[in-house]
């Protein structure tokens, strides 16, 4: 390649949820979009992403090329494995035959493009794949999750073993991937998740906050998919006991409430006695023998005298988001599992004091007692005391928000993300 040229990068989202640009509401679409965005003054951009018609669709959104590629194929063989076997099996998970006509396209057009790097989300099945039809093409493997580390190791290193970089979003996940393939330590890097600040956020924030103290009312706020292993029910249990000292509260959940992860997704692959016990959420109901959904469990254990204290918002475009960070208090992710959660520094961005639970990645998010406070995955007794900590200390709650959007800035702008993957690319494209 020349070196006067701008490298051709391909982003290819994983095929497991629709993400529709450029406004996506999935946070590896909200990625994409993002980091596409970012590069896109230097490089020629293209993203590849799951559409739902039978031909290959494409549309232009500054300057960057979205293909959306069918998927209905892999879908019809998907649904049919569920209904003989009631679940995906982790082995179909980690196979090649998964989601493999969307694969193929994708490989096929990536020849004709003739890109210089193919980024790939989550889904290594796709590097051989991809290599097979475009041998000269340079592979980023991008995990927002610890596949790497948990599906079958013969199979994942042959795959490395074609890959140029491997990114990982948070430290937590690339230190596994470290330890279980030594040989490959070297291509791993850590880019974390990014949040769009703006240089007046934290003055705005901080006013708001002020009138806070003229106002008895604080809001909580939840970011995120209503599911078992973001804890949504271990944060309700603390809201409850936070109502009886601190009846002046309300708690925003803005999130998808249809959109649960599979039990073999995530539960089956982790060895967390935490998150095994969630598989209670994933068993049929004694009464009527069904599987209710999550929020329907949720909804049943939800005392009645504290559901006038919740709201569930359900799923919000991500442009839309700001207003509810705006208007919180406070910031609280009550995970059991997490890579490196999008809403955590898009809070601090805001400069909201943030809880978090002390897995994953969120530690290198958040400052324990100085951008927030953390606590142990599940533990409702410690959470409640957080959050009622912050509640009656205005002054603390603004001084973390202070410092949390200190850290955004300075870590996790989405400008200064894209700057180190571009740098990534170059380096393995062999540019200084």
């Amino acid at each position: 390649m020349n070196k006067k040229e701008k490298l051709r990068i391909a982003f290819v989202n994983q095929g497991l949820t629709y993400s529709t640009f450029p406004y996506p509401r999935d946070s590896v679409g909200i990625v994409i979009y993002e980091l596409a965005k970012g590069l896109a003054k230097d490089c020629h951009v293209m993203v590849y992403t799951p559409g739902k018609n039978f031909l290959i669709n494409k549309e232009c959104h500054g300057g960057i090329n979205y293909l959306y590629i069918p998927r209905r194929i892999d879908r019809i063989i998907i649904r049919l494995i569920e209904k003989i076997f009631h679940k995906i099996h982790n082995q179909f998970l980690n196979s090649q035959f998964f989601y493999i006509c969307y694969a193929l396209l994708i490989a096929n057009d990536l020849k004709k493009n003739k890109c210089d790097i193919v980024h790939i989300h989550n889904l290594s099945q796709f590097v051989p794949i991809i290599k097979a039809f475009n041998p000269e093409i340079k592979i980023v493997i991008h995990m927002h999750c610890q596949w790497l580390s948990q599906l079958d190791y013969q199979t994942i290193y042959r795959r490395l073993n074609q890959v140029d970089l491997i990114i990982c979003c948070s430290e937590y996940i690339t230190e596994k991937v470290r330890r279980r393939f030594p040989d490959f330590a070297t291509k791993c890097k850590t880019i974390y998740n990014g949040v769009n600040i703006d240089s007046g956020t934290s003055e705005v924030s901080l006013n708001l906050g002020t009138q806070s103290f003229k106002n008895d009312k604080k809001n909580l706020l939840f970011v995120g998919r209503v599911s078992p292993e973001k804890g949504v029910h271990v944060l309700l249990k603390a809201l409850e006991k936070v109502v009886f000292y601190f009846p002046q509260v309300h708690l925003n959940i803005v999130g998808s409430i249809t959109g649960s992860l599979p039990q073999n997704i995530l539960i089956d692959l982790d060895n967390d006695d935490k998150v095994a016990s969630l598989k209670v959420f994933y068993t049929p109901d004694e009464k009527t023998g069904k599987v209710l959904s999550y929020f329907e469990q949720l909804q049943k254990m939800l005392p009645p005298d504290l559901a006038n204290y919740v709201t569930f918002h359900g799923s919000v475009p991500h442009a839309e988001l700001d207003k509810y960070y705006r208007e919180a208090d406070i910031f609280i992710n009550s995970s059991f599992s997490e890579a490196f959660p999008i809403p955590i520094p898009e809070a601090m961005g805001r400069s909201l004091a943030v809880i978090g639970a002390r897995v994953g990645g969120i530690p290198e998010a958040i400052l324990h007692e100085k951008t927030g406070l953390l606590v142990d995955s599940g533990d409702v007794s410690t959470l409640a005391e957080a959050i009622l900590h912050l509640l009656k200390d205005d002054n603390l709650r603004i001084e973390m928000g202070k410092s949390g959007y200190k850290r955004a800035y300075e870590l996790f702008s989405w400008e200064k993300v894209s700057q180190n993957l571009f740098n990534e690319y170059k380096n393995i494209c062999g540019e200084e």
